[in-house]
């Protein structure tokens, strides 16, 4: 059976790229307009003992013109100094130039036309020479570099590499190359390892726990890449491409870039740089309100388990989390069994294994509800591809192609598949291949809009559902 095209309502929203894509340096492309808004905002203060409409105004009008900022985390003080100054001198310039001509500089005080004129400059210069202070931590907060490996010794590849390592607090780690040439026939490689062929890079990727594989075949190739993509679909890995100058204008994938090299993501979480801070914090915000709002239930539901069956009141279960890591993933004990080992068997009507309080939770989902603490301990979602069984994943990850992807996030406590009607028992390879094209088209679409749109979309599901057991 082939993957159907799923519908979905939301389109997410294309992302703002940065180039590299990390905390650091979309830090320093906002210090510009940061210094230059706070700085005359404090000049507004000074002069006019508050922040008056002329100045807010102004405000808006710099911070749009100078974001994104110049990257200048890796120059000498005397060339950043100048650069700041020479841009200062621009962007002075036209606001004067159109303040004259709008008459729009006839509503400021002369006094703090020269104050800020002095003390916008040393403002950027302040913020960046702090910033300098704090990029060990800010990089080292980002954990771990990623590992990385290159498909293809050619010369974007080879570029991609430089950049890689000579980026100032790179979050990423170049293992080295992959190619299906000897070291003979693809030149000299002393700064780089040859690590082996392409048929050995899967394995590869798999043993060393790989984060990242940036694919540097030449597009005429295409047979030869989409085996490879096909013999990388079982592992979490994010995949690029580094596109040749034959396809640049033909991607449809979000384009970033390493340094100056462009990379084309082809498998990439949707949770990257803003978007990620958003998933985070919206999680955090409607996990402690919904948590406040269903405590009295909890309580009651604890007591009813407690009083109606032996053993434990929270069920404890080995699930695959973000990048296939194990996670402990909680829910009301609803079955006379805890069953958490190598071959698990799903719940199904008429289950015997099922307590008469646990059939309620299951069928009106309240099992789930200790898995908004979870979410707020950082190992879930509240949207997102439904946690499956460590057993479970270990079959259908050899029997369904792209299974893994929707391991690129953290698994939800509901999900687009669960709203539109693949939730409960799978019983069948195609109803599993079913939800894991939901899956997929959730992470291809994802925006907080559809994540609001699935939170209370799963409230009317769950009243009307039948497939829960």
């Amino acid at each position: 059976m082939s993957h159907q095209t799923v519908p979905i309502r939301f389109r997410r929203a294309s992302t703002f790229s940065l180039g590299w894509n990390n905390l650091l340096l979309r830090a320093a492309v906002l210090m510009d307009p940061i210094a230059l808004v706070l700085s005359l905002w404090g000049v507004s203060y000074y002069t006019q003992g508050r922040l008056t409409p002329e100045y807010l105004i102004l405000s808006l009008l710099v911070f749009s013109m100078t974001l994104p900022g110049v990257v200048r985390i890796q120059m000498p003080i005397w060339k950043l100094a100048s650069s700041i100054l020479f841009s200062w001198l621009i962007i002075l310039s036209l606001l004067i130039s159109f303040g004259y001509v709008s008459s729009y500089i006839n509503m400021f005080d002369r006094e703090a036309i020269t104050i800020w004129l002095w003390f916008a400059p040393a403002s950027q210069f302040a913020v960046h020479m702090m910033l300098r202070s704090v990029a060990p931590s800010i990089a080292n907060s980002q954990g771990e570099p990623k590992r990385a490996v290159i498909v293809g010794v050619n010369e974007q590849g080879l570029s991609l590499a430089y950049e890689i390592e000579h980026t100032p607090y790179s979050p990423t780690q170049l293992s080295g190359f992959f190619d299906d040439r000897v070291l003979e026939r693809v030149g000299c490689l002393t700064d780089y390892d040859l690590l082996g062929s392409i048929e050995q890079l899967p394995s590869y990727v798999r043993l060393y726990n790989i984060d990242a594989i940036y694919v540097s075949l030449p597009m005429a190739t295409q047979p030869r890449i989409m085996k490879l993509l096909d013999a990388l679909n079982d592992t979490t890995a994010s995949i690029y491409f580094v596109p040749d100058m034959f396809i640049n204008n033909l991607m449809q994938g979000r384009i970033d870039t390493v340094g100056k090299v462009p990379v084309v993501a082809v498998c990439e979480s949707p949770f990257t740089g803003v978007n990620g801070m958003i998933k985070r914090g919206s999680d955090i915000i409607l996990s402690i309100l919904i948590l406040l709002l269903i405590s009295p239930i909890m309580i009651i539901i604890a007591l009813c388990i407690m009083f109606t069956s032996p053993g434990a009141i929270i069920f404890q279960q080995r699930r695959y989390g973000l990048n296939g890591e194990e996670i402990l993933v909680s829910k009301f004990r609803s079955m006379t069994v805890c069953e958490d080992g190598d071959n698990i068997q799903q719940a199904q009507k008429n289950d015997s294994r099922i307590t008469p309080v646990g059939a309620f939770l299951r069928k009106t989902s309240l099992d789930e509800l200790p898995q908004f603490f979870n979410v707020l301990q950082g190992r879930m979602s509240i949207v997102g591809p439904r946690p499956h069984a460590v057993a479970h994943n270990e079959l259908y990850r050899t029997m369904i192609k792209g299974y893994m992807v929707r391991h690129k996030v953290k698994p939800g406590i509901t999900g687009w598949a669960q709203i539109n009607g693949w939730r409960g028992e799978t019983d069948t390879l195609d109803k599993m291949k079913n939800r894991i094209d939901y899956d997929l088209a959730y992470l291809q679409n994802w925006s907080l809009a559809l994540d609001l749109y699935i939170i209370f979309k799963t409230i009317t599901v769950v009243i009307k559902d039948k497939h829960a057991y």
